[in-house]
């Protein structure tokens, strides 16, 4: 193909990755401004919805057509919050969140993705005890950010936790202190690579070659499927 080709076929498939990415953004946006109203200081759930959207660099137009599809097109799709959870291959513990107007359809295109790359859909608890429902908070590592002082400000606003990694910096709250301390680190000027409520899982698990491949290709098959939010995993990769 060329290296020319080959330039122009990654970035076909880095612009396909994130439309997807922003339709599933919208949707969240939609939806969190039907249940809660379009406001976002007295709706936490759209606030929390348009922060995840700007951490990926979602256009402003996009976000502000999400919103207002919520006040103009009531009675349109139900869309309704689901998780599933199951294996992956050689046992590793699989959540699913899920937003959907067909759950029958869901239902079938998840299990499917479970069954053909090794794994099982199992019943609502089967592996959700082995998580911890935590806030996580992710900024980018930067020369004008003092760790020292954001650590301390973390820690002050109710964080539980505070992680240096390679690239960012990882603070980790109580579910219920997520919104809390991701308003006081916003109003010092902390920008999030992400910010969510996610599981995190109290043990992981290591696998093989073989089935890391598998857990690989079930990962991308569900990341695919525009019903599948978010995905939490126990895997040690």
């Amino acid at each position: 193909m060329g290296r020319i080709g080959n330039i122009k076929d990654r970035k076909a498939k880095q612009d396909s990755k994130r439309a997807q990415i922003y339709t599933k953004l919208a949707r969240l946006i939609t939806v969190a401004a039907r249940e809660g109203g379009t406001d976002l200081e007295y709706n936490a759930s759209l606030k929390n919805a348009v922060d995840k959207a700007r951490a990926q660099n979602m256009p402003r137009d996009n976000i502000a057509r999400a919103i207002n599809k919520a006040s103009v097109e009531h009675g349109d799709s139900q869309y309704e919050r689901l998780t599933y959870e199951g294996y992956g291959p050689s046992g590793v513990a699989v959540i699913v969140d899920i937003l959907t107007d067909n759950r029958n359809r869901t239902a079938g295109e998840v299990r499917h993705a479970f069954d053909k790359n090794g794994g099982n859909l199992g019943t609502s608890g089967c592996v959700s005890f082995m998580f911890e429902k935590k806030g996580e908070l992710i900024i980018e590592k930067r020369k004008n950010i003092d760790e020292e002082n954001l650590m301390i400000a973390a820690i002050d606003a109710g964080a539980e936790d505070f992680i240096v990694n390679e690239d960012t910096y990882q603070v980790i709250t109580e579910s219920c202190d997520f919104e809390k301390v991701k308003t006081v680190l916003g109003k010092e000027n902390y920008s999030f690579v992400n910010c969510d409520v996610v599981y995190i899982p109290q043990t992981l698990a290591k696998i093989d070659e073989a089935n890391a491949k598998k857990m690989v290709k079930l990962i991308d098959m569900l990341e695919d499927n525009d019903d599948v939010q978010d995905i939490h995993h126990n895997w040690s990769e």
